[in-house]
């Protein structure tokens, strides 16, 4: 067995010296400076440039053209020859319906922003000129308001029959309920349904003036033409009531939209 003094020579190689330790320690890494920190970290000094838009024209209003941040640089999907629609944008012809619709002063009721913007169907130009959503929105609730009043009023002309009674109970009657029990869902959705309402605007000239983008150019009555002229017409209806009021635009749904109660 090897002794202490013969092995002392190997674990001294072994074992690093005091001075390369030292060389190594933490201590003695100079610090780096802030300028040589900062260039270190530093990939690239050039900026990226993103293209700007032009921007609009100033004199033309947003529903006469597209805005130019909201249009993609590259369209993704090709045009479809068969499938080609146009709308009108000739302010004389939406003037006409106007006068038809609102009397020979109806063209003079709107603004011009107004009058195309009610017109307008969210499926053209992708909703980018704006849309009648909203408008719609209001228009409906004053048409089935106006609709349930006129069936009170139409029902309250005829004398309810009670069917006779085995205790003779007699329910509670008021003039002022006399129409009640004729004012249902079924019964107001069949005044103012779809069809009827589409048929109003078809015979008002609304769609010859109707910006929309039908899916199938060739089909529209299978892309919606009916549901589409309905909402035009709830969407007039609404923006008559934020510009003229709440009189004109019940007039205008006693006058055009009812027209079986004015019989």
């Amino acid at each position: 067995m090897a002794s202490n003094a013969s092995l002392r020579p190997l674990l001294a190689a072994t074992r690093p010296s005091a001075r390369r330790t030292a060389q190594f320690a933490p201590s003695a890494v100079p610090a780096a400076s802030a300028t040589s920190t900062a260039h270190a970290r530093q990939f690239s000094t050039t900026p990226v440039q993103e293209p700007k838009p032009s921007p609009d024209p100033v004199d033309v209003p947003r529903w006469k053209q597209t805005p130019k941040a909201m249009a993609a640089p590259v369209r993704l999907r090709p045009i479809n020859p068969k499938n080609l629609w146009k709308v009108v944008e000739d302010p004389v012809a939406l003037d006409e319906m106007y006068k038809r619709m609102l009397g020979p002063s109806g063209n003079k009721l709107l603004p011009e922003e107004v009058k195309w913007l009610a017109v307008t169907h969210k499926s053209f130009d992708h909703g980018r000129r704006g849309h009648n959503d909203r408008l719609a929105f209001l228009g409906r609730r004053i048409v089935e308001l106006q609709a349930s009043l006129a069936l009170l009023n139409v029902s309250s002309k005829k004398q309810h029959t009670n069917l006779p009674d085995a205790f003779d109970r007699r329910p509670f009657e008021h003039e002022a309920l006399r129409g009640v029990h004729n004012v249902s869902e079924g019964v107001k959705s069949y005044y103012v349904s779809k069809q009827k309402l589409a048929n109003i605007a078809a015979g008002l000239g609304v769609d010859r003036v109707l910006r929309w983008k039908p899916k199938k150019a060739g089909n529209l009555e299978g892309s919606g033409l009916d549901a589409v002229l309905a909402t035009t017409m709830y969407a007039i209806v609404g923006a008559v009531a934020l510009h003229r009021g709440g009189d004109h635009a019940n007039k205008l749904v006693k006058e055009q939209i009812l027209i079986d109660f004015r019989r």
